[in-house]
């Protein structure tokens, strides 16, 4: 019997090289020369080195390098291919720099392309995926933070106006040029500082050592690096928006000015007790649309700056030696949020959780369905203990149901 899928036109096993990841596409060169340059048929490229497992930290260094030399020459190879609607690279961050980038039906050596790292470039008119992703460790070794760092001092290019779905993830960069991503209709940001933001946990203006301790007028702020503000109004059109716990942080911290997200409907939500949600109440307001709020987790840092969107009571123990803030009456961001359906995971029912709940329920007018995913550990007897708990809790819509899933 002879080798039948070879026998398929060129077109179909382009396709079907698109299904895999790029290296395993590639590797079927060597099969025969019927299949040595049915790679340049493929629409899809996704290399990922989170995949490869390296047997010690010499040979991860080698093998690093081997695979950044991989994605340079698999690029050039494909520099004239106008066929790439989908383009995926996911490295670590204790590889060096992938000297690509993507432009219009051609992938030059012009600048590295670190996964999210330095100096990005993407220009591309047809792509209609793209996911630029870096794992970075929480604990990182000074002098390769400091390289990083050195790259991120560039600016990032995302000129990609056939764009359908984004996937971003890295360090906050210095700079976005970003052209108007129309035809976005879905994005997923997971943007991280430099530094920790602790400093401004009780006030933007006046900063505090890690002790709690006001600051003397005289000292400077912490400088708090990076400028997403032209990012953030590119993908303004969008109808569904994923943000980290981080990338809430960023868009606080680094956005100068928040666009109004007129086709929002969907805004999912990660939350931990490490990052906080001083942007919460200005990101609401600016989805007068939105009819799907989802939360994974509803545990997160406390602060002075969360405003009316939860139920923090944040104490500062220096405040009695601080200048003390003013706090204007006004009517809670929640209760001109058009949400609907409020959908929370990996609740465990705990005081801040319950509390948030009751701050939800008693402000979202309109809401009519909320999902509650329980933590797998309170599952079973504590799950009637706890659905018993949130049904009740007052709520402001009288056509709001809740469902324990």
């Amino acid at each position: 019997m002879g080798d039948s899928i070879s026998s398929l036109p060129d077109e179909i096993l382009g396709k079907l090289l698109s299904l895999v990841p790029t290296k395993v596409a590639a590797s079927t060169s060597v099969l025969s020369k019927r299949w040595r340059n049915l790679l340049s048929l493929v629409d899809s490229l996704s290399f990922d080195e989170s995949m490869v497992v390296y047997p010690n930290e010499e040979e991860a260094t080698k093998g690093s390098q081997r695979f950044c030399d991989f994605v340079d020459k698999t690029l050039a190879l494909l520099h004239n291919s106008p066929a790439i609607k989908t383009f995926s690279l996911c490295l670590t961050t204790t590889n060096p720099p992938v000297s690509t980038v993507i432009r219009n039906g051609d992938f030059s050596d012009m600048g590295p392309l670190w996964g999210g790292g330095g100096g990005t470039v993407v220009e591309h008119a047809s792509i209609k995926r793209l996911v630029i992703a870096t794992h970075v460790p929480h604990h990182i070794d000074y002098y390769l933070l400091l390289e990083y760092f050195e790259n991120a001092c560039q600016t990032v290019r995302f000129q990609a106006p056939s764009l359908v779905y984004l996937d971003y993830s890295s360090f906050v960069f210095r700079k976005y040029d970003v052209g108007d991503l129309d035809s976005l209709v879905e994005a997923r940001l997971s943007l991280k500082l430099w530094r920790s933001t602790s400093h401004y946990d009780y006030d933007d203006d006046y900063y505090y050592d890690y002790n709690g301790s006001l600051c003397d007028d005289d000292d400077p702020s912490p400088p708090i690096f990076g400028d997403v503000t032209c990012l953030v109004a590119a993908i303004r059109n969008i109808t569904t928006l994923h943000l980290s716990p981080d990338s809430l942080e960023v868009f606080h911290f680094c956005c100068k000015s928040m666009p109004i997200f007129n086709n929002l409907l969907n805004l999912s939500i990660e939350s931990n007790n490490q990052n906080g949600w001083q942007v919460m109440p200005l990101l609401l307001k600016s989805c007068p649309n939105l009819q799907t709020l989802v939360f994974k987790g509803l545990v997160h840092k406390v602060t002075n700056r969360c405003g009316d969107a939860c139920a923090c009571n944040p104490q500062n123990p220096s405040l009695k030696n601080s200048k003390k803030m003013k706090k204007k009456k006004k009517i809670c961001c929640l209760q001109t949020c058009p949400v609907k359906v409020l959908e929370i995971s990996d609740y465990g029912g705990c005081f801040q959780e319950v509390e948030q709940m009751r701050h939800f329920l008693g402000n979202l007018k309109c809401l009519e369905t909320v999902k509650v995913g329980v933590v797998p550990d309170n599952k079973g007897k504590n799950a009637e203990f706890l659905r018993a708990n949130l049904m009740n809790l007052p709520k402001l819509s009288s056509k709001c149901t809740i469902q324990l899933l």
